[in-house]
């Protein structure tokens, strides 16, 4: 199999020979035309049209009623924690099989994660499993939910759209609401991944998406948040600007605030992005339909795809495979063929910063983390 997956890539690369990345940008658009007009411009910071432009764009391609531009996706999703009304001490509900990031985000608020399985099919938080352990765990009093247990409160969820595949976002949402747990969307990797004919990060109080270098479009670094809660974006603007008062030439500020406006230049070459977004999305999808007819005739390799009535972005193909020891020999293999290949993150929950921090039980996190690689996936 390894000798004819070499194969494969090389020519679907067209590249006969040297290094294969996981996933690397493409910038064939206008990004060169939008960022020179943004340095002759002047407005290179956090203040310019193209951060304006580019909200819109977001706000147009997702549906969102508000869009607000971030420097990264860790911090968007730090400052809608925040948003949510995340505090210290209180818990937060999320999935070990994410990116660290995730995790971090909610240590940022001096808040504790809480770890909840994942579905295997998704490879996103588990509703079901949700349901049945916050049976367990959960008390509300006076309209607030606390953890039985620890006595903490719980006060977001933070559900992750793995590898741009959508999970069961609106059964969470459901179940969280009727704890009243508001839901801030990791979609840092899901740009171009809609459910039931809606975007991911659109189905709960707030959504994060990312444009770190390797993301399906990118300006390097880069995030936003969207909302449809008018109030909630007026904030999110405001503190991520020092929280500075609306004025024309005085700087007054009343609340600790965060540096954390993306720059119009880092806008400008997003715009461009954007621009070919959809193009990205039909080539990455062809990629994952032309994978799936590659490893239908070899057993114990299985493609992950989208569940009924969703479409996803296919940031990363991700394969199943059977076991451990095989994983492995896939990994070594492929990765001696200079092509790169990689396995999940570790689980946040195995970390040695966050190995005390709640947890139910994780059995399919576990088995999944055994057993998943991701292959090539640029756009081409």
């Amino acid at each position: 199999m390894y000798n004819n997956l070499s194969k494969f890539i090389r020519e679907h690369y067209n590249q006969e020979s040297g290094f294969i990345p996981l996933h690397s940008p493409v910038f064939n658009g206008n990004e060169k035309k939008y960022v020179i007009d943004a340095i002759d411009s002047t407005f290179v910071s956090s203040v310019g049209a193209y951060v304006d432009k580019f909200e819109d764009e977001i706000c147009n391609y997702t549906g969102s009623n508000h869009a607000v531009a971030i420097v990264n996706g860790t911090n968007a999703l730090h400052l809608s924690l925040l948003l949510a009304g995340v505090g210290e001490g209180d818990e937060v509900i999320t999935q070990p099989l994410s990116f660290v990031a995730t995790a971090n985000a909610i240590s940022y608020c001096k808040a504790i994660p809480h770890f909840v399985d994942v579905d295997k099919e998704t490879l996103g938080l588990s509703p079901s499993l949700l349901k049945n352990y916050l049976k367990q765990i959960a008390k509300i009093k006076e309209g607030v939910c606390y953890n039985k247990i620890t006595g903490n409160k719980i006060s977001a969820c933070v559900p992750m759209h793995t590898f741009g595949l959508p999970m069961y976002i609106d059964e969470i949402v459901n179940i969280c609401n009727h704890y009243n747990i508001s839901v801030v969307e990791d979609a840092a990797e899901s740009l171009g991944s809609f459910y039931k004919n809606k975007h991911t990060g659109t189905f709960g109080l707030l959504g994060v998406f990312s444009f770190n270098g390797n993301k399906i479009v990118t300006s390097g670094g880069g995030g936003v948040i969207i909302t449809n809660d008018k109030e909630i974006a007026k904030k999110a603007k405001y503190l991520s600007t020092q929280a500075k008062v609306p004025h024309k030439w005085e700087y007054s500020h009343d609340f600790i605030g965060f540096n954390y406006r993306m720059p119009n230049i880092n806008a400008a070459l997003l715009c461009a992005q954007i621009e070919c977004l959809e193009f990205f999305v039909q080539k990455k999808r062809g990629l994952s339909d032309s994978y799936h007819h590659f490893f239908k005739d070899y057993e114990g390799v299985i493609l992950i795809r989208e569940i009924d009535e969703s479409r996803s972005n296919y940031w990363l193909n991700t394969l199943l495979i059977k076991d451990q020891n095989e994983r492995d020999v896939f990994l070594n293999s492929l990765n001696k063929f200079n092509i790169m290949t990689r396995p999940v993150w570790n689980l946040i929950n195995t970390l040695n910063m966050y190995e005390k921090c709640p947890k139910s039980d994780l059995s399919n996190s576990i088995w999944l983390e055994k057993r998943l690689v991701n292959i090539p996936s640029s756009v081409c």
